[in-house]
């Protein structure tokens, strides 16, 4: 039954036109042998870059895909996370070696990056270690992760890695959409954040020129007080600045309150050029936006897995699960004596 089942979700993927599937340690639950057969029947290559045979040597899978799409040239790797086997002689490991996810990476990247324009890793090894690659590895633009099934629904960026994960069990589906406009620039910017910073900070240019001081103190405290999202985001994507901003915006607040007209206009007219200059490095800025789709029976079978489907159940029914029986604490009885 279980290697009918393998069979079917094979063939299931087959369908659905899946690209590319990357090794986990589940997968290995009926051997190396039988995962080979697996990739056999399959319409899309298994990739593994850090998973060797033991009897060969080699690389027990493919290491690496490069797809071109619309001339986008994108470079895809896996990692499979030692960690991910309980113990040593878990029987899954029979037979392989997995080596250092960091160095793979390494070695990965390193011969990609002249090849592609976007490198994407499949990584099976757990989000604790996706953030600790992301941290130590860089060259890698967008980390699909498993194992671990932590929900991310607002994705971070660690460094230039994009980490998407994905709660388990199939309750959601997950769509990435990228606007790439640099190839150089080494990470994406999530674009509803950006955008509210741009409407932010263009109406500010527009308001400063007459805004009061309830309204600019608001304004600074909001975008770039000690916890603001705003700040944190120009010190995670790196964008510079201009060193007398947030300066100008406080001597301006000054003048104010010292009713000094003779500077305020000065002060009004550099921060409306210093908002200016950082809109320009925010626009044509690498974009992502993330969502969630909820898997539920609005969504439709494909007709052909569903007849497959089907004619499994049919052939293994599944036992009826019956509740286990309820037990409930002894009551104590008045009058009698408890022990």
């Amino acid at each position: 039954m279980v290697t009918e089942k393998a069979k079917l979700i094979v063939e299931s993927l087959n369908l659905m036109g899946y690209d590319v599937l990357a090794i986990g340690d589940d997968d290995l639950t009926l051997g190396k042998e039988f995962l080979l057969e697996m990739s056999r029947i399959a319409n899309f290559p298994f990739l593994s870059s850090n998973v060797i045979d033991e009897s060969s040597g080699k690389h027990l899978f493919q290491t690496h895909l490069i797809k071109n799409i619309n001339h986008l040239r994108i470079g895809i790797f896996s990692l499979l996370g030692p960690d991910t086997f309980p113990n040593p002689y878990d029987p899954r490991r029979k037979g392989i070696t997995v080596r250092s996810p960091i160095e793979t990476a390494q070695t990965m990247i390193k011969e990609l990056q002249p090849k592609t324009d976007l490198i994407i890793l499949l990584s099976h090894l757990g989000y604790p270690k996706e953030v600790e690659l992301a941290q130590n590895v860089s060259g890698i633009h967008i980390i699909v992760g498993g194992h671990t099934g932590v929900n991310l629904p607002y994705p971070p960026v660690i460094k230039s890695s994009l980490i998407l994960q994905m709660a388990p069990k199939g309750l959601y589906g997950g769509r990435l959409d990228i606007s790439l406009y640099s190839n150089n620039e080494p990470y994406f910017f999530n674009a509803p954040e950006k955008r509210n910073f741009e409407n932010s900070l263009s109406q500010f240019k527009e308001r400063v020129a007459f805004a009061d001081i309830r309204e600019i103190e608001s304004w600074l405290q909001y975008n770039f007080g000690p916890y603001s999202r705003i700040l944190h985001l120009a010190r995670q994507y790196g964008i510079p600045l201009p060193e007398e901003f947030i300066k100008n915006i406080r001597d301006l607040i000054a003048t104010l309150k010292a009713q000094d007209t003779n500077k305020q206009k000065g002060f009004r007219t550099k921060i409306k050029e210093d908002a200016e200059q950082i809109l320009k490095q925010l626009r044509n800025r690498n974009e992502f936006v993330h969502n969630l789709v909820v898997l539920n029976e609005q969504i439709k079978d494909h007709p052909e897995i569903g007849r497959m489907v089907d004619a499994f159940r049919s052939k293994y029914p599944e036992s009826e699960k019956t509740d286990p029986p309820r037990q409930e604490a002894p009551r104590p009885q008045i009058g009698v004596p408890q022990k």
